[in-house]
């Protein structure tokens, strides 16, 4: 069986990420990209291929050259699996919030 890339597998590397902020503002051909690395061209090829396994980038032949292009919507299924946990925590912290502020006031000494 086959494991299928996911766009979580894709950002969780570093090289990876630096490779989709390059070609966000622009496409590069993949020397360009290479270039920007102290990996070797094998190295960034794997991490262009993952890229495009995984849907954030496509590759369009021009000329003799290949220009990567970021496609950056599949960030959106990150997005939503970031917004479920994020609204978790903004509960957990309000309740956290509230309940120090509730225990934080100064208590009246009891007399015996």
């Amino acid at each position: 069986m086959e494991a299928r890339r996911d766009v979580f597998q894709a950002i969780a590397d570093p090289t990876r990420r630096e490779i989709i902020h390059l070609i966000s503002r622009e496409p590069r051909h993949l020397n360009a990209i290479a270039e920007n690395f102290d990996v070797s061209r094998q190295a960034i090829s794997l991490h262009i291929k993952i890229l495009v396994e995984c849907g954030l980038i496509e590759i369009r032949q021009q000329g003799r050259e290949r220009y990567c292009a970021a496609r950056l919507e599949k960030l959106e299924e990150v997005q939503e699996w970031i917004r479920q946990y994020e609204s978790f925590w903004k509960h957990k912290m309000q309740a956290l919030k509230s309940f120090l502020e509730d225990n934080s006031s100064p208590r009246k000494s009891k007399k015996k």
